[in-house]
């Protein structure tokens, strides 16, 4: 839970040609170029840093308070326009549903997930933590926080106003999402979905729509139909009884 801004970032690997008709895939074991990555991100965050600057919305604090003059940002930022910035590009190891699954349990998460949460008492917050210095059985222990540090921890990883957790690109800006992604289904010839449910006689003869679950399949994307429902066993059980000790 410590302030360490950052974004996650989804890169399709082709896209839509300029008149819609072909599907252009990226070159086999090729994707991004690191070092031109490296080049662009210094430049746009620079050059960012500057605009700021120069636009009043910078603080400085404590020994860095000669930054506010503008001869002296600049000097700090002269070293930085020299060196390599490092871009890590990598396959995964466990494929691309990993790393989706991996980046899935964010959308919809605040700093901390409530399964972490050991206890609350008049010490404090206590939680789960992973110390990724450690190796081995001690890389998994626990954190006891005061309450209001606890606090001040969670709400670093509030958005300010007007900032959106989720954002979309490209062919799935939210336009022409649907039919960006139905053009591009057709011309990988993959399968929409709810296709597969086409000629499935398992939802019987009747004329009643099916039920659909609000929330897609977290594996395919599909629509979820309820075909059935359980009801859950009743196990009835007799109060309990003191025990009696035998004559």
């Amino acid at each position: 839970m410590t302030h360490h801004p950052h974004v996650h970032m989804i890169v399709p690997g082709g896209g839509l040609s300029v008149d819609g008709t072909r599907w252009i895939t990226c070159r086999r074991n090729f994707f991004l170029s690191v070092r031109v990555l490296s080049r662009l991100y210094r430049r746009l965050i620079l050059e960012g840093l500057v605009r700021l600057h120069e636009a009043g919305k910078l603080q400085f604090f404590g020994d860095r308070v000669e930054l506010v003059d503008r001869a002296a940002f600049n000097a700090c930022l002269q070293p930085l326009r020299k060196v390599d910035w490092v871009v890590y590009a990598k396959e995964p190891f466990a494929g691309p549903k990993a790393v989706l699954a991996y980046l899935s349990r964010y959308t919809h998460r605040v700093a901390i997930s409530n399964s972490r949460l050991i206890r609350l008492d008049q010490r404090g917050v206590t939680f789960r933590v992973k110390d990724y210095r450690v190796d081995g059985p001690g890389r998994h222990t626990t954190m006891t926080l005061t309450t209001d540090e606890f606090i001040r921890r969670f709400l670093i990883h509030v958005l300010p106003k007007r900032q959106h957790r989720i954002r979309h690109y490209g062919f799935f800006g939210n336009g022409h999402r649907a039919a960006n992604i139905a053009r591009i289904r057709h011309l990988l010839g993959a399968k929409t979905p709810g296709q597969e449910h086409a000629n499935d006689d398992s939802l019987g003869d009747t004329d009643e729509l099916p039920r659909v679950l609000a929330l897609p399949c977290p594996s395919c994307g599909g629509r979820l139909i309820i075909i059935d429902t359980i009801t859950p066993a009743q196990h009835p059980r007799a109060p309990p009884t003191t025990a009696r000790a035998a004559a």
